[in-house]
């Protein structure tokens, strides 16, 4: 299914492309609407026949006539029946189906939005629109908007039936009506506005609990559960507040619609019976004007609750949309070129490349970078944390734009390269491993979909992760667990490094890809890595030096500049920063270079 773009209306209205697709259902839910409305119309005027034809002392009261007249009441009630079970289901559907689309179209949405999108918009804030709004625009279209349409246009109807049999007596009752619905506008308005700032609040505590839950373990080993439930509580008691606020302004609204709707209708119906008493208005005239007074003023009671829940759907529709207009930083170009690597991986080129990070344009991270790294070669980035070296890891994948200066990969900046055909090129290995609530044959093949078992087997085995998988209760099979928490951190580094081997990348990017490993784990995943990066471009970032010995060339990153650059041997021998690194690390003097594992 193509995703609908909306406009950029507000409220309701911006949901009309989610509804368009279904222009069929909604007709046909709306003629039985339609046909409902006119079933509970015409009951009234079956009741006046009864009532003048059936009971009047004029008629003879003839059995056969009244058992007519009842029969016609019953075909009425039943025609009610079915229209409104038909009208029922329709919308139902319809309100489960326009909400499925739209949270796919903003889970869609959000999915290619840049890192820049996440380091303004908490993760809480767009979980609680994809539940809380979506859940609300739900009830909306699937139930109160039918039950609004249906009153609204039985209210029209009770009213233009009354009108057409009472014009002058009626006409001072829709003056009236009049009247209430200028402060009524306003009214609504008012609500429309704390109910955004309502779920605005919701969002904020939801944003708060996700982040404490997600760093659970941080939170218990500081001890600070009472803290962060003493800030829960003041997130939800403001939410409390808003929507207290809400609540007021609303029951206002509907307490005003009620009053004012009920003494226009009384002031219609008090003329009626006065004009009963003055024989001018038969009985079943009477009956029939005080169910019409019945269905116009349930119709407008109705309308007056529905109508805090539709002004609610229009703040969560205006949030959602909001999520669907939101533009990525990270734009497709308009014209792209194909990325063609060459037997031996990716060519990689970095000119100038000036880039501060949008959250913090004042310190730039990176400061005219240059480096060039041939296809087929290991380069490896080495510096002080801070110093840049993740920063050209992200640029890379084109997380981020640089400010200045370009990045080429086989001569082709990557910005009139597709995300996708970019992205597909580059294999990573983070320095936080990700490991997804799945089995460990779905977190491997995540970074092939379409990888055979063998293959991811394989991948595994090169990963020196088989043993361990193999050891779990299920194999291959054994669910991860959410973040991998049954995991070791070395267990989880070893299935992120198989994920990027089975992807087979010309491009391969680990960033302290042996971090999280012990000494023994760590030469068998270094040998595995050797073996990984034959045949394609690598660039290492890493803090242990012991890793990168082997590597063609290390550069060494100091405060977003390239302070040196050369091999191990070369860069030892001229005694600066990366020799101070070493004897840092390695204290007397830096060991020679290793062979590599076989």
């Amino acid at each position: 299914m193509t995703t609908p773009t909306p406009t950029k209306t507000q409220g309701l209205l911006s949901l009309s492309p989610f509804i368009k697709p279904y222009r069929w259902q909604v007709g046909f839910a709306l003629l039985m609407l339609l046909a409902a409305a006119a079933a509970t119309l015409v009951f009234p005027t079956a009741l006046r026949k009864l009532i003048d034809g059936g009971l009047s002392s004029t008629s003879g009261n003839n059995p056969q006539d009244i058992a007519w007249y009842f029969a016609m009441l019953f075909g009425v009630a039943v025609a009610l029946a079915l229209f409104s079970g038909a009208r029922f289901f329709m919308v139902s559907w319809l309100g489960e189906r326009i909400t499925a689309d739209i949270r796919q179209a903003v889970y869609a949405r959000v999915l290619n939005q840049s890192p820049q999108f996440f380091e303004q918009t908490p993760t809480g804030d767009v979980l609680s629109r994809l539940s809380a709004d979506t859940t609300l625009v739900q009830t909306v279209v699937g139930s109160s908007l039918s039950m609004g349409l249906r009153n609204a246009v039985m209210g029209l109807g009770a009213l233009g039936m009354l009108v057409w049999h009472h014009p002058l007596m009626m006409a001072q009752v829709c003056v009236g009506l009049l009247l209430v619905i200028a402060p009524s506008m306003w009214m609504g308005r008012r609500v429309r506005r704390l109910s955004r700032d309502s779920q605005d609040r919701v969002a904020d505590a939801s944003a708060l609990a996700s982040e404490v839950l997600n760093a659970i373990t941080v939170v218990q080993s500081y001890t600070a559960q009472g803290r962060e439930a003493s800030r829960f509580e003041h997130s939800t008691n403001a939410a409390f507040r808003s929507a207290i606020r809400r609540s007021t302004a609303r029951s206002a609204l509907v307490t005003f619609v009620m009053v004012t709707t009920s003494a226009a209708l009384l002031w219609g119906l008090y003329m009626g019976t006065l004009a009963v008493l003055a024989g001018t208005l038969s009985p079943g005239e009477l009956g029939q004007t005080v169910l019409y007074v019945i269905i116009l003023a349930g119709a407008f009671a109705v309308l007056g609750e529905v109508s805090g829940d539709l002004l609610r759907a229009a703040g969560a529709s205006e949030r959602l949309i909001e999520l669907l207009h939101m533009p990525s930083h990270i734009q497709e170009a308009t014209h792209t070129q194909p990325l063609k690597p060459s037997h031996q991986g990716l060519d990689v080129q970095l000119i100038n490349v000036q880039f501060a990070y949008p959250s913090r344009l004042e310190m730039p991270a990176l400061h005219g970078i240059n480096l060039h790294i041939k296809a087929g070669t290991t380069v490896a980035l080495v510096g002080a944390s801070g110093a840049g070296k993740t920063t050209i890891m992200q640029l890379l994948q084109r997380f981020y734009d640089t400010q200045d200066g370009s990045i080429l990969l086989q001569g082709t900046s990557i910005k009139t390269l597709a995300l996708t055909d970019l992205r597909t090129h580059v294999g990573v290995v983070p320095q936080e491993p990700v490991v997804f609530a799945a089995s460990a044959l779905d977190n491997i093949r995540y970074g092939r979909p379409d990888a055979t078992n063998d293959e991811v087997v394989a991948a595994a085995k090169a990963a020196y992760a088989h043993d361990f998988i193999m050891a779990l209760p299920m194999g291959y099979e054994t669910f991860m667990g959410e973040r991998g928490v049954r995991l070791s951190g070395g267990q989880r580094q070893r299935l992120a490094i198989a994920r990027a081997m089975l992807k087979n990348a010309p491009l391969l990017l680990l960033d302290e890809a042996t971090s999280a490993l012990d000494t023994h784990s760590e030469q068998m995943v270094q040998a595995a890595l050797d073996r990984a990066m034959q045949g394609r471009t690598t660039i290492v970032v890493a803090h242990r030096l012991s890793t990168v010995q082997r590597a063609d060339s290390i550069v060494v990153i100091a405060g977003g500049h390239i302070v040196e650059q050369g091999k191990h041997h070369e860069l030892l021998a001229h005694n600066g920063a990366y020799a101070a690194l070493a004897q840092a690390q390695f204290g007397q003097e830096a060991p020679a270079v290793e062979p590599a594992l076989t």
